[in-house]
């Protein structure tokens, strides 16, 4: 779609309206969307893989942004509200029938639809926009996003640390490494890092990770970036659930 056209939609009176009451649904928990030049593309209801367990996320494709949130009232009230730029963004189909992940440095998650077809759309509409959104970005730009963030392994994919293999128990809880995403025990993942797409502060990563980093891994070359930090020991005893997950960090979206 050409610029003029996007801009052309962008002003739309139906357009102009829809990204309002979105707006209003997400009220004081989010930031304002309506600005000229955004054009809503898509929105659904997609199952979103968290943690513990899936859960029902509204999804709002712009011509420019992602944007989802939880639903407390459907199509009236939403909170939580999470923004990922295009630019940074590629979303591809799983081997599991309906679904699809969405990949960028600052997270990268899975989600299921009602439809094989409608899962090809989304994949579809999402790589369409943020090749457009990409094309506007310079060299440095988009060096910057080489490393993206993992897609998280549920906590009840496995039972065991992914590393030195370990039982997870309630003691021995599971953590999830924010650079690859596996899951393991306390002893493999004392380490921590800064990886700036995720946050500016210091995130758990597990001991293969670590050592990858060390050698001249893809990170920042600020000074911060490159200083390694010892991840808090955890306390002797923890409130966690009978599966060995963890409470200390929750669902993250």
């Amino acid at each position: 779609m050409s610029s003029a056209n996007l801009f052309r939609l962008s002003t739309s009176d139906l357009n102009v309206s829809r990204i309002s009451t979105i707006e209003q649904c997400f009220g004081d928990s989010g930031i304002p969307l309506l600005r000229t030049g955004r054009v809503l593309i898509a929105e659904g209801v997609l199952l979103k893989v968290c943690r513990k367990r899936p859960k029902k996320r509204q999804f709002f494709l712009f011509n420019d942004l992602l944007v989802y949130g939880n639903i407390v009232i459907s199509k009236k009230k939403y909170t939580k509200q999470q923004i990922i730029e295009l630019d940074d963004v590629r979303a591809q189909l799983t081997q599991e029938e309906k679904g699809f992940q969405v990949i960028s440095p600052k997270k990268s998650f899975t989600v299921y639809t009602n439809t094989s077809l409608e899962a090809s759309k989304w994949v579809q509409y999402i790589n369409k926009y943020a090749k457009d959104c990409t094309e506007h970005r310079d060299v440095a730009q988009a060096a910057s996003a080489a490393e993206v963030a993992p897609v998280w392994i549920p906590d009840k994919a496995q039972q065991k640390c992914m590393l030195c293999s370990a039982s997870f128990t309630v003691i021995n809880r599971r953590h999830h490494c924010r650079r690859c995403g596996h899951l393991v025990c306390q002893s493999c993942s004392n380490r921590k890092w800064v990886l700036p797409a995720q946050s500016k502060k210091p995130q758990r990563i597990c001991s293969s990770c670590y050592t990858s980093l060390l050698s001249g891994g893809s990170i920042g070359d600020s000074e911060a970036d490159a200083a390694p930090v010892e991840a808090a020991a955890a306390p002797a005893v923890v409130a966690a659930s009978t599966d060995g997950s963890s409470t200390s960090e929750c669902d993250s979206d």
